[in-house]
């Protein structure tokens, strides 16, 4: 080789190192810029929200301005009641319409049903909320936890459904043809083998869906309103900590200011420990897998 050849194949060579470290400092470079607004934010809850934590926070109910103390014990019992009625409009929609896709769903029909999927996933949750508040609300005359479950529960579908969907069709299709060969039927498949073997997958899209909807006060606003007491009844306006913190949030007062960053600590670490139980999931579901 010459000695041109020699130096033009160096020079081509560090070209290739540059570019190299180059990319990998802007792929660095926008790893932090990423992740610099969400430790901000975390930081500034945690600082505003931890000196609002007690034991009153989570076992006492709001007090009127002026006395001290008290807490959003019934707010967080109403989301968890909302999350729970959400769960049950969602879950089967959402699980049942993934495995049909999934199994069967082929043709126009299915293609719609995915394209609603999607688009349903982008509208914005006031849109809901609306949808909700002209079906159930206007109808009955009346807020209710029922009316704020349905609206949750409609934006958790899509997410459950595209989910499960994705999932269901990672299994293996020797598994099924394994299943099918003993003399199993298709349905009796799909549920005890092909679901199974992606349940982890499809307790991950669940998680995901119920960290969606956990911090959402726009549909609930329009639907199971407020309260400052324990809701016992489902028919009735039911509290939830982001109506809460909107309500708190939007007041003079600094005591209720200080609540409010401590239900929205709250409502962090909750979506914190769901993502952390869905990474949990989807580890599991890649050993069931294999």
């Amino acid at each position: 080789m010459s000695a041109g050849a020699m130096r033009g194949s160096g020079l081509r060579h560090l070209r290739r190192k540059a570019a190299n470290g180059a990319m990998w400092g802007l792929a660095t470079l926008s790893i932090f810029a990423c992740l610099l607004p969400l430790g901000l934010v975390l930081y500034y809850v945690i600082a505003q929200g931890a000196a609002g934590i007690n034991l009153d926070f989570f076992t006492k109910l709001p007090k009127p301005v002026g006395e001290p103390g008290g807490g959003m014990a019934n707010a967080i019992a109403g989301s968890l009641v909302l999350v729970g009625l959400a769960s049950l409009v969602g879950l089967p929609i959402g699980i049942l319409g993934g495995i049909y896709l999934a199994e069967f769903g082929k043709g126009r029909f299915a293609w719609t049903v995915r394209f609603l999927a999607d688009v349903l996933s982008g509208v914005p949750s006031i849109v809901v909320g609306i949808f909700i508040w002209a079906m159930v609300v206007v109808p009955t005359h009346r807020l209710s936890g029922l009316a704020g479950g349905a609206a949750l529960g409609v934006m958790m579908i899509p997410t459950v459904m595209r989910t499960t969907e994705e999932l269901v069709r990672l299994v293996p299709m020797s598994l099924r043809e394994a299943s099918l060969s003993l003399g199993a039927t298709h349905w009796r498949t799909v549920l005890k083998v092909v679901l199974v073997a992606a349940k982890g997958g499809v307790v991950t899209g669940v998680l995901l869906a119920v960290s969606r909807i956990a911090g959402e006060a726009a549909p609930l606003l329009l639907t199971a309103g407020g309260s400052s007491f324990w809701a016992t009844r489902i028919d009735q306006p039911m509290p939830s900590l982001p109506v809460q913190i909107f309500t708190y949030a939007i007041q003079p007062y600094d005591d209720w200011h200080r609540q409010a960053w401590a239900a929205a600590l709250v409502l962090v670490s909750l979506v914190f420990v769901l993502s952390v139980a869905a990474r949990y999931a989807t580890r599991g579901r890649f050993r069931m897998v294999r």
